[in-house]
């Protein structure tokens, strides 16, 4: 079984400010989990997510780290810093999803993505 966090969406209207229709009105189901795309390929996930201040933070961490950290130093870091994007990629999510207004409404617990939307949707009605 995995654990989703299901986050309602603003009032109102859609992600993008427009009307809200019945596919934008879906909850979000963010997963508990490790991130393996995050932690292999950082700055793509983060764009993909359009979660842009942590893209930023993430292109100003590389940039420190390349002008400042000695050679031998610079593979550990890197790798310690994708590391943690890797276990903390989803948080970021939830948090961006925060910021935006989206309401967290709780857990649910389920192996597929499907059935999780489903278990969240009949706990709403």
């Amino acid at each position: 079984m995995r654990i989703w966090t299901v986050h309602l969406p603003p009032e109102g209207l859609a992600p993008e400010g427009r009307a809200a229709t019945p596919e934008a009105r879906l909850p979000v189901l963010v997963p508990e989990r490790f991130a393996w795309l995050a932690f292999l390929l950082g700055l793509p996930w983060l764009l993909a997510y359009r979660l842009w201040l942590e893209s930023v933070i993430y292109l100003a961490a590389m940039a420190f780290l390349l002008a400042l950290a000695p050679d031998w130093a610079r593979v550990p870091l890197g790798l310690a810093l994708h590391l943690l994007l890797g276990f903390h990629a989803e948080d970021l999510r939830r948090a961006a999803l925060a910021r935006r207004g989206w309401r967290q409404a709780g857990p649910v617990a389920e192996s597929d993505p499907d059935l999780a939307l489903l278990r969240a949707l009949e706990a709403r009605a």
